[in-house]
């Protein structure tokens, strides 16, 4: 009986050795979460981050130029001698410019994109560039941004205010029904050149 149960073992053991020896870690070294303690931010090419659009811009400009010029001239008769023949003359001019202008511009941009780390930098600033494209009846509008954002910018919530986003680049177009209707004719448009 003794016998019997060493040999069970015995073989046991040759099916159960492979399978121990392929086991692996469950924890990789280069694993997304490779510490429990640390927020999931992004940190490596690939990562994704969401940016939370928020942007104002106003610009207001005035402005004006006026200027005026006067200028006359009096000649008298000639008095005498060979200069009799001339007459009384009057010449008188006069010139002025007045031109006012004003300039009022408001944009507002709302939006949570989410993008992709595309680089990152020696000194550990990440390169973000992400599109988000929104069709709804045949109107298509495409939303990108580009940029650098500093990972220490970055919340536990993974997401970066836009105002935090270095050298910004937001693009917003679009196209469709409402695009076009929204934009000039061609005739339109060449008779502004012409003017």
């Amino acid at each position: 009986m003794k016998r019997y149960l060493v040999i069970c073992l015995a073989v046991l053991a040759l099916f159960i050795q492979p399978a121990l020896v392929g086991a692996e870690s469950l924890w990789q070294d280069n694993a997304r979460m490779a510490n429990l303690y640390q927020d999931v931010k992004a940190r490596n090419v690939g990562d994704i981050v969401t940016i939370v659009i928020s942007e104002i811009s106003t610009a207001a400009r005035s402005g004006s130029a006026s200027n005026s010029k006067n200028a006359s001239l009096g000649l008298a008769a000639g008095t005498g001698g060979w200069l009799d023949w001339i007459g009384p003359h009057t010449i008188s001019g006069s010139d002025s410019f007045n031109a006012q202008g004003s300039i009022n511009n408001t944009n507002k941009v709302s939006a949570n994109i989410t993008v992709q780390v595309v680089g990152v930098q020696p000194n550990g600033n990440l390169l973000l560039s992400g599109t988000q494209a929104i069709k709804q009846n045949k109107d298509l509008q495409n939303i990108t941004i580009t940029g650098e954002v500093r990972p220490e910018d970055i919340t536990s919530g993974n997401t970066v205010l836009s105002t935090y986003v270095a050298n910004a680049k937001i693009t917003i177009d679009g196209k469709g029904p409402i695009m076009r209707k929204q934009r000039q004719g061609i005739l339109t448009q060449v008779l502004n050149f012409l003017l």
